[in-house]
C-alpha cells in the first residue's frame, strides 16, 4: 500500500491529508489558535462534583467550559497520582523517578466521585477527547505518554504488548527486553511499531518518555492550577509517529517551517527517508494541485458514489449514523446474488474509508443489499473487518442481523468532520429566486447606457449566454440594430458557453472587463 501525506499550512490552520493508493482516507485539521490537543497533560482544579453523574468538572484553563472527568476515567492508580502530584508541587518528593515511591492501593471500580475527589483539589489530568458540539473537553487520570515504540504508564509494573503483534515468540522477546530495561514502577505498552526492533532503539524511546515525565515533575513544582504540564505533539508530528512505515512514498508541504518539523520527525524513525519530503511552491493551492480538493468535494456529500456506479447514502441523526447501500444501474452479471455480493464488498471498502475520513463515531447501522447465502454473509462480515483493520480508532463489528443490517460501534476522540459540498446557485445566489427574465434586456440596456455615457469607450463588446445571443440577433430589426441606432455605436456580442442564462459582462477594446461596481 502506497501512502502520501499532503500538508496545507496557512495562517489559521494546518490541514493534513493522508492518501492511500491515491485515495483520501483521513483529513485532519489543527487550528493554530486552539492550543488544546488530545494527549495534553494539565494540572487542573476540581470546580464542581456531580454525584448524580458520578463525575466532576475540572478547570484546565482552556475555555469558558470546564472539562468533564468521569469516575470511570480516574484509573485505579488515582491515589498514587494524587500523592505524586502533591509531592511534586510542595517539593517533598525529591525526584521524578519512582524507584523509591510507594504505590498506594487501587481505588474501587464501583466507588463514588465524592469519595476520592474534593472541590478545589488539584488533580493531574490528560485530555481524552476534544470539545465536541456543546460539550467541553473530556479528561482522564490514567496518564499515558506515547512514544514511537512504547507508551509509558506510571505507577504500575505491567508490560503489555499490542495485540497486532501476532507472533508468540516476538511477543515474549519484547516482554523480556522491556523487563530488562524499564525503570521501576513504570509500566509500558509495547506498540506494533516495536516489532523486530533492537534493545537500543527501545531503550532510547524509554529514555525520551522518562525525560517527558521529568518535565511534568518540574512543571508541577510550586505550580498553581490550572497549568499545562506537557504538550502532545502537533497533528503533523503525531501522524508521522503513529502512521509512519516504509510504504510512505512522499510527503508534500507548502510551508518551510512545517517542512523542517517533518524532516526532523522523520529523522527519528527513518533517517534514510528524509528525501521524500518535498516543498511545494506552485501558484495553485496545494490541495487543488494534488487532487485533494476534488476528493473532498466528492467524498463529503450525503451521497458517495463508487467506480461501478453503486453509491452510498449517509444520514446522521442524534442517536446514530445510517448508511444505505444502493447498486445503481450497472450490472455485470445476470446473477442477482453475485451482483449483490460484488456491490456489497465494494461498498464495504468505501464505508471503511468514509468512517475514517469523516471520523464518524458512535453507532453505525449499514443496510447492505440482501444476500441469501450464508457463506456470502460470512464473507461480507470478514471483508468488513479486514477493511477496518487500518482504522486506529477502537471499533466493534457485528455480523449481519436477520434483517440484513450490520452494526458497528466506533470510538471518536475529535469532532466529526463535516464539509459542505453544496455550492450556491450562480443564478440565484442560493435564494431560489431570480429576477424575471423579461427584465434582463432592460438591465443590459441600463448598464450599456451608463458605460457609454460615463466612459465613452471606442469599442465595446458584451459576453452573454448562447440563448441571449440568439435573442439579441433575432430578426432584421434586431435588438442589436435598435441599440446601434439609439447609441450611435456598434455593440459586439460574444458567446460564452460557461455563462449561465442571466449572466452578462462588458469588455473594452483591450478585452478588459468593465466592472460596474
Amino acid at each position: 500500500m502506497e501512502k502520501e501525506l499532503i500538508i496545507n499550512s496557512n495562517q489559521k490552520e494546518i490541514q493534513l491529508a493522508l492518501v492511500e493508493n491515491g485515495k483520501l482516507v483521513e483529513l485532519h485539521n489543527q487550528s493554530l489558535k486552539n492550543n488544546l490537543i488530545v494527549g495534553d497533560i494539565y494540572l487542573g482544579r476540581v470546580t464542581k462534583l456531580l454525584p448524580g453523574l458520578n463525575a466532576a468538572f475540572v478547570n484546565i484553563g482552556h475555555s469558558k467550559k470546564d472539562a468533564f472527568l468521569h469516575y470511570t476515567d480516574l484509573g485505579p492508580k488515582l491515589k498514587s497520582l494524587v500523592k505524586f502530584t502533591n509531592g511534586a508541587i510542595d517539593g517533598s518528593l525529591p525526584t521524578h523517578l519512582l524507584k523509591g515511591f510507594k504505590i498506594d492501593s487501587d481505588i474501587s471500580k464501583k466507588g463514588k466521585i465524592n469519595q476520592v475527589l474534593t472541590k478545589g483539589q488539584n488533580v493531574l489530568v490528560q485530555v481524552l477527547k476534544e470539545p465536541i458540539s456543546t460539550k467541553g473537553p473530556r479528561l482522564c487520570c490514567e496518564i499515558t505518554i506515547a512514544g514511537r515504540y512504547v507508551v509509558l504508564t506510571p505507577f504500575t509494573n505491567v508490560i503489555a504488548v499490542s495485540k497486532k503483534v501476532t507472533s508468540d515468540e516476538e511477543r515474549e522477546r519484547l516482554r523480556r527486553l522491556m523487563e530488562s530495561i524499564r525503570p521501576k514502577n513504570f509500566g509500558f505498552i509495547v506498540r506494533t511499531a516495536a516489532e523486530g526492533k533492537r534493545v537500543a532503539e527501545l531503550h532510547d524511546d524509554i529514555t525520551e518518555l522518562v525525560n517527558k515525565w521529568e518535565k511534568i515533575y518540574k512543571e508541577l513544582h510550586q505550580a498553581t492550577a490550572p497549568i499545562k504540564c506537557l504538550s502532545e505533539l502537533n497533528k503533523t508530528k503525531s501522524l508521522i509517529r503513529d502512521f509512519w512505515n516504509e510504504s510512505f512514498s512522499r510527503v508534500i508541504v507548502n510551508d518551510k517551517k512545517v517542512q523542517e518539523e517533518v524532516i526532523s520527525e522523520i529523522k527519528k524513525v527513518a533517517p534514510k527517508k528524509t528525501d521524500i519530503v518535498r516543498y511545494y511552491s506552485g501558484a495553485r493551492p496545494i490541495f487543488d494541485q494534488f487532487g485533494i480538493t476534488k476528493q473532498i468535494k466528492s467524498s463529503f456529500g450525503k451521497t458517495a458514489t463508487m467506480n461501478s456506479g453503486a453509491y452510498l447514502v449517509i444520514e446522521s441523526t442524534e442517536a446514530m449514523h445510517v448508511i444505505d447501500v444502493n447498486s445503481g444501474h450497472k450490472m455485470v452479471s445476470n446473477d442477482q446474488e453475485e451482483n449483490a455480493l460484488r456491490v456489497n464488498l465494494e461498498s464495504a471498502a468505501e464505508i471503511a474509508r468514509q468512517l475514517r475520513l469523516r471520523d464518524i463515531g458512535g453507532i453505525i447501522i449499514i443496510d447492505f443489499i440482501d444476500v441469501r447465502k450464508n457463506e456470502n454473509k460470512v464473507k461480507l462480515f470478514h471483508s468488513m473487518k479486514q477493511f477496518m483493520d487500518g482504522d486506529n480508532a477502537k471499533h466493534t463489528i457485528l455480523p449481519l442481523s436477520k434483517f440484513g443490517l450490520m452494526q458497528i460501534t466506533r470510538e471518536r476522540v475529535r469532532p466529526a468532520i463535516t464539509i459542505s459540498t453544496a455550492e450556491l446557485c450562480p443564478v440565484c445566489d442560493g435564494t431560489g429566486k431570480i429576477n424575471p427574465s423579461i427584465l434582463l434586456l432592460d438591465d443590459i440596456k441600463r448598464d450599456l447606457e451608463f458605460i457609454i455615457r460615463s466612459q465613452s469607450p471606442n469599442k465595446l463588446s458584451i459576453h452573454v449566454h448562447p440563448f441571449i445571443n440568439a435573442y439579441l440577433r433575432k430578426g432584421f430589426w434586431s435588438v442589436l440594430m435598435q441599440w446601434r441606432r439609439e447609441f450611435k455605436k456598434w455593440i459586439k456580442v460574444e458567446v460564452d458557453n460557461n455563462y449561465h442564462m442571466m449572466k452578462y459582462c462588458f469588455f473594452d477594446e483591450n478585452e478588459d472587463e468593465i466592472r460596474l461596481n
